[in-house]
């Protein structure tokens, strides 16, 4: 009986592993230099993928990469502005000719200026746009044509609990996690028939360094805290094991879907 048992144990083991595994897969990061884009990376890197990572800052970046490395895992370093066309098809040129192909792309890069809308300029303006949609779109567009080539990939977009419900200060960023959304619904209608699946993650408020400045004022974090439900702010870790299910063979039915993650921050708001 007790032999059973430890059969039954392992088996079911040996099936979760194969379920979630990411193992012999490669992965292309964008704005994977800090905050939830490296937590993103080292948890496709335990998982068993192989990286490229994509910023702008190039010390960070390298930290990033030393981290993935120590996990076991080859990881690949490119300084790119992914609003800039020819910077991503660089990027990806380099992914392809390290690795052979990419699996999974992540298009985590963004921005965002706290500012009220009579106080954003028009450099603001451009600048979120450029790098929270336009590398979105960008990098999908051409990562999508290796993928479309061999019928089968994975994208994950990282927009906000802000792209489906208003704030104050974050009208700029709130448009283009809100096109974020549209776009991923958009593309996994178009390109599921390539066996492409796509699908967002929403989060909320973390402890990164993007929402640093907002966190550091005790009001905010105060309303913050108390619009949660769970009463507390995101680590970065935590996003792990939903970015892990939306890569892996475990969600191989789900397209198109935006997941929040942010302690009941976004429903207590309808």
């Amino acid at each position: 009986m007790s032999s059973t048992g430890n059969g039954s144990g392992s088996e079911l083991k040996e099936h979760l592993v194969s379920l979630f595994s990411l193992e012999g897969k490669v992965a292309f990061v964008t704005g994977a230099s800090r905050g939830l884009g490296r937590a993103i990376s080292l948890a496709l890197a335990r998982a068993g993928a192989d990286l490229m990572l994509v910023s702008r800052d190039e010390a960070m970046l390298g930290e990033t990469r030393d981290q993935v490395e120590a996990c076991g895992r080859r990881a690949v370093t490119w300084l790119a502005d992914v609003g800039n066309a020819e910077a991503v098809d660089a990027a990806v040129n380099c992914a392809i000719g390290e690795y052979g192909r990419i699996d999974i792309l992540v298009n985590n890069a963004g921005i965002c200026t706290l500012a009220p809308l009579i106080d954003v300029t028009d450099a603001d303006w451009e600048a979120t746009i450029r790098t929270n949609l336009q590398g979105a779109f960008l990098c999908a567009r051409r990562v999508g044509r290796e993928m479309i080539a061999r019928r089968s990939g994975c994208i994950i977009n990282v927009t906000s609990v802000l792209g489906q419900i208003a704030a104050p200060l974050v009208a700029v960023y709130g448009v283009t996690k809100s096109g974020l959304i549209q776009f991923t619904r958009s593309l996994a209608y178009e390109w599921a028939r390539y066996g492409i699946r796509v699908n967002a993650i929403a989060p909320g408020a973390f402890e990164t360094d993007m929402q640093k400045e907002q966190l550091a004022v005790p009001e905010r974090r105060e309303r913050l805290v108390k619009g949660t439900p769970m009463r507390r702010i995101g680590q970065p870790d935590e996003i792990a094991g939903l970015v892990i299910f939306l890569a892996s063979k475990a969600s191989d039915y789900v397209t198109g879907q935006t997941i929040a993650i942010d302690g009941g921050f976004g429903f207590s708001k309808f």
